[in-house]
């Protein structure tokens, strides 16, 4: 009956050296068919089986079988289960018993189990079923056991796990010693695979080491510390930036696992992950860094360019600049208040587009070059806008800019009235605010011209409104009506109606109301001009050239 177990391939001589008539089992010749047919069947397949035979349970299993019990091959080989697994026989005993007695077939995924197979209680995980083996009388024979070992599997599954929650939760951490307590805690609250693990610095991460130096690391960046019943891994974490002191990952290892390759590399896969965080915070640093520079940079250019407006007589003026709080670099928004050669008063608000140093440099340029036309060509509003274009188109300026230009004017006949005409020209910027001396407040809604810097020919128009005494007139850049989640009509109705009644506050404190309102509220830079006409000394309002 040997040639029975010429099929068992590398166990082949297990089997026959073997003295069966020793076991339970008997003589191999006095097998029964059941058992002789299934040990066929079993050494035939690459699948892991073992069988259970007869009341000992007694075990014989294939080739596959073997690395699922590991050193307790080859003396498993016909001994009874009780023997061979006695760590775990409170765990598969009952299953194998009630399976022996006549009890349904069992399932079990995954089930963990501390078998000593290497010289240790060793975590490992089997997926198996246990199911009778019947003889033709329907008597229950033996058990047949078809498993699979699924420990890398779970292992794997878990410190996958921890990692992808260890990264979760340091991916927004910019403070380095938050990113060591959260690290620590993470990875406390996860003690598989690392045992009261912590990320020190160097100093205590060697205090308790065997050599209780710095130098325990020499030139490497790991050591493993075999204490006996406790291994201890130090890992030094090499950040891309060098810190004054590069944290230590310190952790004991899982006794109930094996220090393999695999074990070694998703220690260092969590040192990575620890360290990818300190990068991050370093990198997210440096930009804050750089960009509060550019933005102070842009900034300071940007108010040194913002002069005081001009304050004629008998009209108060206000301008203000308000950069956007939450935004790292400014944007190109700009006001302006000066004086023409015939006496008049322009008021500039304009818009650059874009947020950063070159809207900054844009803005000046066209800011620039508006003062000199207004001052040189001596032309309506529109006119002025139109001599601007062809001079950014001329000299290449690579800028685009939303802008009214608005002239304040008083005929002769006005002076006598006491009353103004603001005459504007809007080139794609939002309406001017006019806020009546009765306290209504209306948007001066006209058709926008093409933006600046857009076409060179771009056709522009005037508008005219006259300001009666108590008027006020407010220009401002989008930022103050354009929030996120607020249509932009919305934001220019709410607008008016903040404005509605204000006609008793003068032009420095409708700044003030405006920037208490929106500042807070806004994503973007705010300037302000605002003009008024006071009603308390109108009466006494002359002509600029009244004393020449």
């Amino acid at each position: 009956m040997q040639e029975l177990f010429e099929r068992a391939g590398a166990l082949r001589e297990a089997y026959r050296r073997v003295d069966w008539a020793s076991t339970p089992l008997g003589p191999v010749e006095s097998w029964t068919p059941t058992l002789r047919a299934t040990v066929d069947l079993a050494l035939q397949t690459r699948f892991p089986v073992t069988l259970f035979w007869g009341p000992e349970l007694v075990l014989v299993y294939n080739e596959a079988y073997v690395p699922m019990i590991g050193d307790k091959h080859p003396a498993a080989l016909g001994t009874p289960a009780s023997a061979v697994f006695a760590e775990i026989w409170d765990n598969i005993g009952p299953m194998l018993t009630g399976v022996l007695s006549g009890e349904r077939a069992t399932w079990s995924e995954d089930l963990e189990l501390f078998m000593d197979r290497h010289g240790f209680a060793e975590q490992c995980f089997f997926t198996f079923s246990y199911s009778a083996v019947r003889n033709p009388q329907g008597q229950v024979e033996g058990v047949i056991d078809i498993a699979a070992e699924t420990t890398g599997q779970v292992v794997s599954r878990r410190r996958l796990a921890l990692l992808a929650q260890l990264t979760e939760a340091l991916k927004d951490l910019d403070d380095p010693q938050r990113i060591l307590r959260q690290a620590a805690t993470v990875l406390r609250a996860n003690a598989h695979d690392l045992l009261d693990a912590d990320v020190l610095l160097p100093a205590v991460a060697v205090r308790d080491s065997a050599t209780a130096s710095p130098s325990v690391f020499e030139d490497r960046d790991m050591v493993v510390e075999d204490r006996g019943e406790r291994t201890v891994v130090r890992l030094r974490l090499a950040t891309a930036t060098p810190l004054r002191q590069n944290p230590v990952l310190v952790a004991g290892l899982n006794p109930h696992l094996p220090v393999d390759d695999g074990y070694i590399r998703f220690v260092r896969l969590v040192g990575a992950a620890i360290t990818q965080a300190f990068d991050r915070a370093q990198a997210r640093q440096t930009e804050r860094r750089i960009g509060e520079l550019e933005r102070q940079m842009s900034e300071s250019l940007q108010r040194s360019l913002l002069t005081p407006p001009a304050r004629p007589e008998h009209v108060e003026v206000a301008v203000r600049y308000q950069p956007a709080a939450a935004q790292m670099q400014v944007g190109g928004d700009w006001y302006d208040a000066f004086l023409l050669p015939d006496g008049a008063l322009a008021l500039v608000i304009g818009d650059v587009t874009g947020h950063d140093p070159r809207a900054a440099a844009g803005m000046a340029q066209i800011r620039n070059l508006l003062r000199g036309v207004a001052t040189t060509l001596r032309k309506p509003p529109s006119f002025v806008l139109a001599a601007l274009d062809t001079a950014l188109d001329t000299l290449a300026v690579d800028a685009l800019a939303t802008a009214v230009l608005a002239h304040v004017e008083q005929s002769d006949e006005q002076a006598t009235d006491r009353r103004w005409t603001l005459r504007w020209s809007n080139a794609g910027h939002p309406p001017p605010v006019l806020i009546r001396p009765d306290g209504v407040a209306t948007l001066l809604w006209t058709p926008t011209d093409t933006m600046l810097g857009a076409q060179p020919d771009a056709v522009r128009r005037d508008h005219a409104a006259t300001l009666e005494p108590g008027s006020t007139v407010v220009l401002y850049t989008d930022g103050l009506i354009d929030r996120r989640g607020v249509l932009i009509d919305d934001g220019l109705a709410d607008l008016t109606r903040s404005l509605t009644d204000r006609q008793s506050l003068s032009a420095e404190q409708v700044c003030d109301h405006l920037l208490a309102r929106y500042a807070d509220q806004s994503d973007d830079d705010i300037a302000l001009v605002v003009l008024r006409i006071p009603p308390d000394i109108a009466a006494d309002v002359e002509r600029p050239d009244a004393h020449a």
